[in-house]
Order: C-alpha cells, then sequence, then structure tokens
C-alpha cells in the first residue's frame, strides 16, 4: 500500500460560459499531462438566476465526452440527433461527442433559484474520435449509493468500488467517478489503481488529504497500518487536489466533515490540439473541424 501524495493544490477559477453563465473552473484549457485524460473540470453553482438563465445555448463538441452531474436544480438538453431531456438533481448525463454534435444546456433553478452541477470533459483517443456519438442519461435512482460502518457515504457514478458498478459504461478512459462524503473528524482510506491519474475537488465542508507517510515505532491515534501519514494544509470548497502515484487516497475530516468528487481515469497519452469543445490529434485534424463547421457539413450521418 502506498499513500498518492499531494502533487499541487488550486482553488478554482471564475469565469464565465455560453451565453454569460458564471461558473468556477477547476482546469481546463491548459496543459493537460497532469489531468489525462480528462480536460476541464467546471463548477456551475449559483443562487441568483441572472447569472445562469442564458445558459448554454448551440454549440459543437467534436472527439471528447462531457460527462454533466446536476446536484440542484435542473438542466434542459438537446442536440443536432433528435436527443433531448431534462437533468434533475443527482441525475447524470455522460455524451460522447464522437465525430460531431451540436448541443445545448439551458440551466434553472429549483424552487429557491437555487443551480448546481459539475461538467467533466474526457479526452477520446485517436482511435474513437470519429465514432457515432452517442448519449447515455442516469436518474439519480440509478446511481449506486454506500455508506460504511463510519458514516462514508459514496455514490458510485462510473466505474466500481466497493463491490458496487456504476451504470454508465463503455467510456473510453474506464474512469471513476465517485462522489464522497466523509463525515465529521473521521479519516478514511480510499483505493485508486496506480496506473490512473487522479484529482479530488472538494465542494463541502473541509479536510486534509495525506501527502506522505513515514515509520513510527509508537502506537498512536495518528497510525495507518504501523505508519505515521502526514498531512497537507486543511482544503475547503471549490478546492481541487491533484495526486501524485500511489494506490490509495487519504482524507481527515474537519469539523463540518468534507464532500468531495472523486475521480481517476487511465492517461491516454496522446497529442491534444482543441479549440473550445473540438479536440483533436492533431492541428490539421482540428482545422478540418473548424472548416467544416463554417461549411455546414461538421455533422456526419
Amino acid at each position: 500500500m502506498s499513500i498518492r501524495p499531494v502533487k499541487r493544490v488550486a482553488q478554482s477559477v471564475p469565469t464565465m460560459e455560453g451565453a454569460g453563465v458564471k461558473l468556477r473552473r477547476a482546469f481546463g484549457f491548459g496543459e493537460t499531462g497532469e489531468t489525462d485524460p480528462f480536460l476541464l473540470l467546471d463548477d456551475f453553482r449559483n443562487d441568483r438566476p441572472q447569472d445562469y438563465l442564458a445558459g448554454f445555448p448551440w454549440h459543437p463538441h467534436r472527439g471528447i465526452e462531457t460527462i454533466t452531474y446536476v446536484l440542484a436544480g435542473t438542466v434542459e438538453h438537446g442536440d443536432s440527433l433528435g436527443n433531448h431531456g431534462t437533468l434533475g438533481s443527482g441525475d447524470v448525463q455522460w455524451m460522447t461527442a464522437g465525430r460531431g454534435i451540436m448541443h445545448q444546456e439551458m440551466p434553472q433553478g429549483d424552487d429557491k433559484g437555487r443551480m448546481h452541477g459539475f461538467q467533466l470533459w474526457a479526452n477520446l483517443p485517436s482511435s474513437l474520435k470519429m465514432a457515432a456519438p452517442r448519449y447515455q442519461d442516469v436518474q439519480a435512482a440509478a446511481i449506486p449509493e454506500i455508506t460504511d460502518d463510519d458514516g462514508t457515504h459514496v455514490r458510485v457514478v462510473c466505474g466500481e468500488f466497493w463491490g458496487k458498478k456504476g451504470p454508465v459504461d463503455g467510456v473510453a478512459a474506464d474512469p471513476r467517478y465517485l462522489d464522497v462524503f466523509v463525515p465529521a473528524g473521521k479519516r478514511k482510506t480510499l483505493k485508486v489503481e496506480v496506473e490512473r491519474h487522479a484529482f479530488a475537488y472538494v465542494f463541502e465542508g473541509d479536510g486534509a488529504f495525506a501527502y506522505a507517510s513515514k515509520p513510527f515505532g509508537v502506537l498512536t491515534e495518528k497510525q495507518i497500518d504501523g505508519e505515521e501519514v502526514l498531512f497537507r494544509e486543511p482544503v475547503g470548497d471549490r478546492s481541487l487536489v491533484l495526486f501524485d502515484a500511489g494506490d490509495e487516497i487519504t482524507v481527515q475530516a474537519g469539523e463540518r466533515g468534507i464532500r468531495f468528487l472523486l475521480v481517476s481515469g487511465k492517461p491516454i497519452k496522446e497529442p491534444v490540439a482543441w479549440y473550445g469543445p473540438i479536440v483533436m490529434n492533431t492541428q490539421a485534424e482540428l482545422q478540418q473541424a473548424v472548416s467544416e463547421l463554417r461549411a455546414g457539413t461538421f455533422i456526419r450521418d
């Protein structure tokens, strides 16, 4: 067993997307080496309807998968293939854009005007960038939820964890996407396969993540399996935690508990050329996609 050291901690950054939606970006539109196969993570959270109601009108996607996870409010969506629907609290949409799709997403608040959700972009390998688009719309009731003896609660959106398998499948990056809550004062160690890149995004409460361990001869309450664990400074709401190599992470929850997304995936290790929501491997492929978009030939049968 080896703890994944904390490589870097960063706060999500205020930004604006779509037709003027105010949100926070944890990472995206930069160097992808640390997060491969993931490209971007946005936290769209607001209780001011004027900050999100303009939404994300028609826009193209190619070469990626987008994962939308709604915690509060609803998101109405539609696309150029005739698909449409509404995501509610706890629902997930996993869209494989493949060779191209036009898409729109229009958020609506709950009865108190609150809106909260996440959108994660996962890259597609070159062999699947021009695959046929597809949707996986998953209702909240279909997502397995597990509560451990210490009160730790996990929703398994994708991948396998603690004997449960999430409903989203057939995804190129073979990701694991978990929504984790650790109760106040509790310490929890969670397995993450060593060959995966992994990050946590904290969105409620606070706590500290372990970054190292060392042999320790005298048993103390800080020990885990005979080792004293060293923790980084506490992190709170809207914090991104990137992990280095290892096969487990350890988190110590603060006085309010801590809730975070824990996401991991196998790196694709291919070149990335992107222009907004179009992500290819080369500049030539990217230029072709943009030319098709301008010529009206972007959507293929």
